[in-house]
């Protein structure tokens, strides 16, 4: 029996092994050579300057902002769904744009955020009066929290789901406010899910670089940006691993840092 058992894990080691140990691995190999194919260390160096510095700052507090915005707004829209009728019919709805391509859905926004598109009419109409939305910060976020936030609702709503009334009514029973018994016993219980759900939503967004082009117009650099750079523009191949690399480094420490971790009692 035993051996059997490792017999089905040949496929799954050698998925792991092809498709994320082999690609780490050239990321890495490459990261040590310059443009002319010289090995060096220099890519390292230059990693550690002023303006790839900037450019990580830059990556983690957009990362951050997107995150905060669709976990504000995921928390209440899965905490509702546990309490309507039909919720795997408006699970789906919510699901259902994370199924439309990507680019799909930036092209819609350049429609809708444009000079003359609805979001500026509808500016006009209440007597604000048409302005620029697109290529501003504004409209980076907001578009990247659109994109992102079924990834938060779902373990949200999963984690919401699975939580015993019980200790709810118990809270209730105690004295305890709706406040308080969200801060005390609802939300540690839940907290499994906002970490997934943050994992899901700010590893992406530290590497956002398509709607940094068309919805920021350039204006928002990541390192995601920088990435699509050196390899498509410069031919830095180097460069841009290298890049790849410590963001392969942050995003391993963050999902270490929110790594679920069972929890015996309440807190």
């Amino acid at each position: 029996m035993h051996k059997t058992r490792n017999y089905y894990l040949i496929p799954y080691v050698l998925w792991i092994a092809l498709f994320v140990v082999a690609p780490i691995l050239l990321v890495v190999y490459y990261s040590f050579f310059d443009i002319e194919g010289q090995f060096t260390l220099t890519n390292y160096q230059k990693f550690f300057t002023p303006v790839y510095l900037k450019m990580t700052i830059s990556s983690f507090w957009y990362a951050f902002l997107i995150t905060a915005f669709t976990l504000l707004i995921a928390y209440p829209t899965a905490y509702l769904l546990t309490k309507t009728k039909h919720r795997q019919l408006w699970l789906l709805l919510i699901i259902l744009p994370s199924w439309i391509n990507l680019l799909l859905k930036a092209y819609a926004f350049l429609g809708l955020f444009g000079a003359y598109g609805p979001a500026n009419q509808f500016l006009e109409v209440i007597g604000i009066g048409a302005k620029q939305i697109l290529f501003t910060d504004f409209s980076f976020i907001f578009v990247a929290v659109y994109i992102f936030i079924p990834f938060m609702i779902l373990p949200i709503y999963n984690s919401l789901e699975k939580l015993n009334p019980s200790y709810i009514d118990a809270a209730t029973d105690l004295g305890a406010s709706a406040w308080t018994a969200f801060r005390r016993v609802i939300f540690p219980l839940t907290l499994d899910g906002v970490k997934s759900g943050c994992q899901a939503v700010f590893i992406p967004a530290l590497s956002l670089f398509m709607i940094t082009r068309l919805i920021s117009g350039n204006r928002v650099i990541t390192l995601g940006t920088a990435i699509e750079q050196h390899f498509l523009v410069t031919q830095d191949w180097g460069m841009g691993a290298t890049i790849a690399v410590f963001l392969i480094i942050a995003m391993a420490i963050i999902m270490i840092v929110t790594g679920q971790r069972k929890r015996g009692d309440l807190t």
